[in-house]
């Protein structure tokens, strides 16, 4: 009884929930982890860009990204668009979005954004000890095929550099210099230093033997629709036929951790953001640096040998449904940027596609929920999950055991829009046993 007391139960087995697991073992939890699908490599965590980005301290809510998102959605082949759709819920999310989409955010934000990343590095760097995830450690180029793109990212680097980021502005000559492996057409670059790459997918077998073999319990095809109370505390979750019993749980389901949050009556704004990568396995030509292409938005990485192109943001609900206009428009800017490919280099490819959890201020969310104090979330983090996958753990697991975080997180407090738990559960509520 007094292990099933200090068992921690983690929803969601993706790259959050995983380094939620590692760290609360390292903490002396015991732990299981109950992921709602069957397959291992089905998750958002696995078909990413696989990027740590100290880069991006500037928040998705951001002066200008209204009127883009406006422009972009008369294109089904733009690098962002929202699916018009009869939700109260992306009506609020919206709003909220707009609300903060001011100068006056970013500026409030970009040390927080900064400090999550910064420290995620140190701790990937920490975790490749335990194994190897094709952890390379050479920088991000922004790559700008206009004067106009070069102008402004020089501009964000000139911030970056306003607080503490490495950023150094090149000519085209410079990026080749930086990255002779690969042939490019553009006006210039940023290379971000401080940036890293790995791949997701041998990251996230890493992060399942290690659980394993600390002892933690990890279960697939569990989708979780009803939580059981004892006291007024989350006592078990359960679905698929199976209880889970815990002293304390963390809800790090990304995309469908909004539905969980639903049955306590919080609504939180969070939306799916859909995402395609493609991956060539013989690609013409292998850069050895990551790289984004700027006015594309999409985001370049070296995997061992193979080469993985991802990008979009369509905000369309739980909906994993291909879009070949939004994977053509990712194909079509590749010869853009680097001229030795083709857009039949993609034939024969299949496009993957992952819901990335996108809070409406571009900020995580990470806290516990008031009113459930044995009871964390950790969603939100939108195209930063990766990168902040192990700060994020850490940070879960610092709460679970009542430990200091190592900044101030409040910034990230899951009921920061004003939502509120409201089925609070009493001690006439059903127990879980």
């Amino acid at each position: 009884m007094a292990e099933m007391s200090d068992r921690v139960v983690i929803v969601g087995g993706g790259v959050i929930g995983l380094c939620s697991a590692y760290y609360a073992l390292r903490a002396g939890l015991p732990v299981t982890v109950v992921e709602r699908d069957e397959h291992r490599e089905a998750n958002c965590s696995v078909g990413n860009a696989g990027m740590v980005v100290p880069s991006h301290f500037v928040p998705l809510a951001a002066p200008g990204m209204i009127a883009k998102g406006l422009r972009w959605m008369f294109s089904r082949e733009s690098p962002f668009y929202v699916r018009p759709r009869p939700s109260p819920e992306l009506i609020r999310w919206g709003w909220i979005f707009h609300r903060c989409s001011t100068q006056r955010h970013v500026e409030a934000s970009r040390d927080l954004l900064r400090d999550l990343n910064l420290e995620s590095r140190r701790l990937f760097h920490e975790l490749a000890e335990d194994g190897d995830f094709g952890l390379v450690d050479r920088g991000l180029l922004m790559l700008c095929d206009t004067q106009k793109g070069l102008e402004e990212e020089a501009e964000l680097a000139g911030q970056a550099a306003e607080i503490g980021i490495e950023a150094e502005v090149v000519d085209a000559a410079g990026a080749a210099a930086l990255d002779p492996a690969v042939a490019m057409e553009i006006a210039g670059a940023v290379h971000y230093r401080q940036d890293c790459h790995l791949h997701p997918a041998r990251l996230m077998a890493l992060l399942r033997r290690r659980v394993v073999e600390m002892g933690g319990r990890i279960e697939y095809g569990c989708p979780i629709d009803e939580l059981l109370f004892s006291g007024g505390r989350l006592a078990a979750v359960a679905g698929g036929g199976r209880r889970h019993e815990g002293g304390r749980f963390v809800f790090a389901g990304g995309s469908w951790t909004g539905l969980l949050l639903k049955k306590l009556g919080l609504r939180l704004p969070l939306q799916p953001g859909k995402g395609y990568s493609l991956t060539l396995g013989n690609p013409p030509e292998l850069p050895g640096l990551c790289s984004i292409f700027s006015e594309a938005k999409v985001a370049v990485t070296p995997m061992g040998g193979g080469l993985r192109f991802a990008g979009t943001m369509e905000v369309g609900g739980l909906n994993l449904k291909i879009d070949p206009a939004r994977v053509h428009g990712i194909i079509k800017s590749v010869p853009r940027y680097f001229p030795a490919f083709s857009e039949s280099d993609f034939e024969g490819i299949a496009p993957w596609a992952g819901l990335r959890p996108v809070s409406p201020d571009g900020i995580p969310y990470l806290g516990r929920v008031e009113g459930l104090d044995n009871l964390v979330v950790a969603t939100g983090h939108a195209m930063m999950g990766l990168s902040l996958g192990p700060v994020s753990g850490r940070l879960v697991a610092d709460l679970l055991v009542g430990a200091e975080p190592f900044r101030p997180i409040e910034k990230l407090a899951v009921g920061r829009f004003g939502d509120r738990v409201r089925k609070r559960p009493s001690a006439s509520d059903r127990p879980a046993g």
